[in-house]
This record gives C-alpha cells, sequence and structure tokens, in this order.
C-alpha cells in the first residue's frame, strides 16, 4: 500500500469554493424575494373605526347628526364591504343599510342628534361594517 502524498490528493480551489458559497447565497436570496412577494397582503381588520368616522362627518350638519342626512351616507362604505348604520336617541331609532350579521365589525360614537322637535339630545350612531 503506497501512502499518497498531499500534492497528490484532489483539493478544491478556493476561488471556485468562494464561487458556490455565492451562487447558493444568490440563490437563496432569490427564492425568499419570491416567496414573500407571492403572501397575500395584510387584510386591515379595523375597517369600522375609521368608516365610522366617514359616516359621523357625513350625517352632522352644524356639529348635530341629524336623521334625515340619510343620503349623504354615499361613499362611506368602504369598497368590497357592506355598511349598516344605526342611530339610537330616546326611544327614537333609525337604521340604515341591510342588516348586520354578528360577525360584523363594530364601532360606536356618542352624538348629539337633531330631533323632530328642535333640541338636541345625545344618542348613538353605530357602524357596522362587513365583507
Amino acid at each position: 500500500m503506497r501512502r499518497s502524498s498531499v500534492r497528490e490528493r484532489p483539493q478544491t480551489e478556493p476561488f471556485a469554493a468562494l464561487v458556490a458559497v455565492v451562487v447558493v447565497a444568490l440563490a437563496l436570496s432569490v427564492w425568499a424575494g419570491v416567496f414573500e412577494a407571492s403572501l397575500p397582503e395584510p387584510v386591515d381588520r379595523n375597517v369600522a373605526e375609521p368608516t365610522a368616522d366617514r359616516v359621523e362627518r357625513a350625517l352632522t350638519v352644524a356639529g348635530v347628526v341629524r336623521s334625515n342626512q340619510s343620503g349623504s351616507l354615499n361613499g362611506t362604505r368602504p369598497e368590497g364591504y357592506q355598511l349598516n348604520v344605526t342611530l339610537t336617541a330616546d326611544d327614537d331609532r333609525w337604521s340604515f343599510g341591510p342588516a348586520a350579521p354578528t360577525t360584523a365589525d363594530v364601532a360606536t360614537r356618542r352624538v348629539g342628534v337633531f330631533d323632530e322637535h328642535g333640541s338636541v339630545t345625545p344618542g348613538r350612531l353605530e357602524v357596522r361594517v362587513w365583507t
């Protein structure tokens, strides 16, 4: 049995090994970028709060909510969502939009409501948003 010398053993050159490591690193980077781009965008789950702000602004005249302003609710519904607005004051209740399921996101606001007698009473604005 003959012993081989160090010069006779096959070796990888340092430059080739370095190139192989760089190629593997670049391949991993490209794969990670493609994988990250394929993930779905996070859904903004808090759609009721900003919608309630828009609804309140649409119904408010001179700082008081008026139930007869329901026509101004157009454009307050987020795209791709359904909207139900309920306004209560004393024993009166006004509701606009389809009935909301129990899974709908809800936001409420305390508002002053102008009643038919010409006075302002405390009320509650409830906005429900769902897909």
